[in-house]
């Protein structure tokens, strides 16, 4: 870590060339190394994967060059090699992960329904989650 202080995004460019953990604000998590970035923070990531997690399983979609709105970045850090190498997360085929996915999101379909259903018959409006998603 550097001594000077660089305000703002400026400070991404200590960044360069580490890989990162990017998560948007859709809840997609990215991984991939830094190769450029702006004065509006916004990414390019190379060799880049699509994470998805879904309990304790996780499969990876290759990518390849992302480029990354910068206002759509929520969290943003280095990956330690060595920590990564020791996580209690199963790495599963991107078949697997992405049936889980799916099926995790029956689920919770389901239980969203079920939950509008019982407000319904209460004489009450339900209208969900609200996600940033559903301003537009």
């Amino acid at each position: 870590m550097s001594l000077s202080y660089l305000p703002g995004t400026a400070s991404l460019l200590e960044e360069l060339d580490k890989r990162l953990l990017v998560v948007l604000r859709d809840g997609r998590t990215l991984i991939g190394y830094l190769r450029s970035v702006d004065q509006f923070a916004n990414l390019v990531l190379h060799r880049c994967i699509e994470r998805i997690h879904v309990g304790r399983e996780y499969g990876d979609i290759p990518r390849g060059v992302f480029v990354v709105r910068g206002e759509n970045v929520v969290l943003l850090g280095e990956i330690d090699a060595e920590q990564e190498a020791q996580s209690p997360l199963k790495e599963v085929s991107l078949e697997e992960i992405l049936e889980a996915q799916s099926r995790q999101q029956a689920d919770k379909d389901e239980k969203e329904r079920i939950r509008a259903k019982v407000f319904k018959e209460r004489g009450l409006a339900y209208t969900g989650e609200v996600t940033c998603d559903d301003n537009y």
